[in-house]
């Protein structure tokens, strides 16, 4: 999972996929990516048409390209919600250019935890390798 989380840090941009109520494929760049009680975590407002989307079909997948281009990173989780503060607060104090957008207490800040994940490591030279948390 830490390797998860590094790649996607130095990735800075990754995009995050859900499905909309039609069942219709959504992609959108997200920054936002944390370790928190060792789980990983993004973050997002609740009144964001992706925020609706996964709580409705919780299962997403997300993809990154290193910085160098050599190696992507492809994720499929389970988005849950994390509604303590606690999990808001180290959102945001990970991510402090949130600040002026969110706070732990606007009743918009959600915390969405990845769970039952498969993350793979790809490259157009080696086979993939799959990290799984």
């Amino acid at each position: 999972m830490d390797e998860v989380l590094a790649f996607l840090k130095e990735s800075r941009t990754y995009f995050l996929a859900t499905v909309d109520a039609d069942g219709n494929p959504q992609v959108r760049p997200f920054g936002t990516i944390t370790k928190f009680e060792d789980a990983l975590y993004i973050q997002t407002g609740n009144v964001k048409d992706c925020f609706k989307q996964m709580m409705a079909h919780p299962r997403v997948a997300i993809s990154a390209m290193s910085a160098s281009g050599g190696e992507w990173l492809r994720i499929e989780a389970d988005a849950v919600q994390d509604d303590r503060r606690e999990a808001r607060v180290a959102l945001l104090d990970d991510h402090p250019e949130l600040k002026g957008l969110y706070s732990p207490d606007d009743g918009n800040c959600e915390a969405i935890k990845l769970v039952n994940a498969k993350a793979s490591f790809c490259s157009f030279t080696a086979a993939p390798r799959v990290v799984e948390f």
